[in-house]
């Protein structure tokens, strides 16, 4: 890919393109995989699904989601081959819906992925503690593993995106062996009721809550859209994109869907809600230990806590490349649309999310905020909830794109499955904010439930707000939005 200097640029190198040809199809999808935190959510979600709702529906729940994300998919990567940008959901609303409700995206997808990736330091430093003082003696602050991470997470976001690829290869492999020799040893060691597809039949979701259900499901599969945000960096985007896309969403829906059927075949349909209610997160590891012994469930203790770091790693590069995506196009100030020169790293926008989850790590340690709850599990259902908004928008926006620029794909692509997609994500969303009292574990009615959601709509409204100011004031700028890397040329020559 060219690289090309962005108005003020001169001829610096590292401006205007992040660095291609890095990334292949099974690297993008380790990306996108440890963004959905495996072992996290099969340990956290999963237990925190039977336990809060009381329904035993979780599987199907899992398998419905997917389909309705496959179908979603089919428009999603068809508009991903006439517009690479690591820009993805503010590129596509752009392109698709106007440059204003584009760059209210931006504004809410910068809100969504920090929240996700640093809400990621409060479930590091609680998972990590345990295991330190089970094996050292030693009892460190939760906010001093946290800072170590931290420290681990910015050093690689400068450096080259496939040395991170590698790194998330090799923890992510261990991660899902470890999940599925799990999920062995339940399905091979039934409770005395013996197997049962109850769990997995189209009628455990007709009860009532089950839009809560539906939610933590959707949650699940958060990190999956950021296939498209790697296209830059992908080597042939029309053909990594797609595969990373289907790929992912298969892997997490069938990983997913067999977890937390095999966790009601160890402990019977009918035991599993008391039994994760009683032991929280620690469920799947008591149903494994004695199948498994002391040893095989400390390495998934570890996994567990890389499984969180992972995570951290590939919401950071997301983050840190929606930056870069409005720094080059200069909605943000043109800094944060510069790469690093060694590594073709977007430098800025790293540095912006380090410095951000430093404030936070520092704020809730002296405020003595609990980390698990009001960190991970608040900041990871508010991320959630903002990339759930995101995708049912960009859902609409692939839709009216194909409708007035068809540009060669067929009528399935445009019409066929974007039209059911955008309906069921549209009931999806209606869900997740009726339920959003549940998810966070409050009180129905509680201020919680709507300010958090009403942070979306601020930053939505504020983005609209510097549209409308860029396209008075900076006509050029404006223009240029949703472009990628055309932008730079495109200013230059205004």
């Amino acid at each position: 890919m060219t690289r090309i200097a962005p108005t003020g640029a001169g001829t610096d190198p590292v401006a205007g393109a992040l660095a291609a040809n890095r990334l292949g199809a099974p690297t993008v999808v380790y990306f996108v995989l440890s963004a959905a935190a495996p072992l996290t959510v099969v340990a956290g979600v999963i237990t925190t699904g039977y336990a809060v709702t009381g329904i035993t529906g979780l599987p199907i729940s899992f398998l419905v989601v997917g389909v309705v994300l496959a179908v979603f998919g089919v428009g999603y990567v068809a508009m991903a081959r006439h517009m690479a940008n690591a820009g993805a959901f503010y590129t596509y609303i752009s392109r698709g819906l106007g440059r204003p409700a584009g760059i209210a995206a931006a504004w809410m997808a910068l809100i969504a992925y920090n929240a996700l990736q640093v809400g990621l330091y409060g479930a590091l430093g609680a998972a990590t503690t345990p295991l330190l003082e089970r094996w050292f003696g030693i009892t460190p602050a939760w906010y001093v593993v946290s800072l170590v991470a931290w420290a681990l997470v910015a050093i690689l976001g400068v450096m080259r995106v496939d040395i991170s690829g590698r790194l998330l290869a090799v923890l992510l492999t261990a991660e899902v062996a470890v999940i599925l020799l799990f999920d062995l040893a339940d399905l091979l060691n039934p409770a005395a009721s013996g197997y049962s597809a109850a769990t997995l039949s189209p009628a455990a979701l007709f009860v009532p809550g089950v839009g809560a259900l539906l939610v933590l499901a959707t949650l699940g599969f958060v990190g999956f859209e950021s296939s498209v945000v790697f296209s830059e960096e992908s080597r042939t985007p029309s053909r990594t994109v797609p595969i990373a896309t289907y790929a992912s969403v298969a892997i997490i829906a069938v990983v997913y869907a067999l977890s937390s059927w095999a966790m009601t075949v160890a402990t019977g349909p009918d035991a599993i809600v008391a039994t994760a209610q009683k032991n929280q997160a620690d469920t799947i590891f008591v149903l494994a230990e004695s199948h498994l012994g002391a040893t095989v469930v400390d390495i998934a203790r570890v996994l567990f806590a890389t499984s969180v770091f992972a995570a951290m790693i590939s919401f950071h590069n997301t983050t840190a490349r929606y930056f870069f995506a409005l720094g080059r196009e200069r909605v943000l100030p043109e800094i944060f649309g510069r790469t690093r020169a060694r590594s073709g790293a977007p430098k800025a926008g790293s540095i912006a999310q380090t410095v951000l989850g430093l404030i936070v790590i520092v704020l809730y340690a002296v405020l003595g905020l609990d980390p698990l709850v009001q960190l991970f599990f608040y900041g990871g259902s508010f991320g959630g909830l903002g990339v759930l908004l995101l995708i049912f928008v960009t859902s609409i926006a692939i839709i009216t794109f194909f409708a007035r620029e068809p540009s060669g794909e067929t009528l399935v692509q445009r019409a066929i499955a974007p039209v059911p997609a955008a309906i069921a994500l549209a009931v999806m969303v209606w869900l997740a904010l009726d339920n959003f009292w549940a998810l966070l574990g409050v009180p129905e009615g509680d201020p919680l439930a709507w300010l958090l959601p009403a942070v979306y709509g601020v930053a939505a409204l504020l983005g609209v707000g510097w549209a409308l100011v860029l396209r008075a004031r900076q006509p050029a700028v404006y223009a240029a939005v949703g472009m990628g890397a055309k932008a730079a040329t495109a200013q230059e020559t205004a």
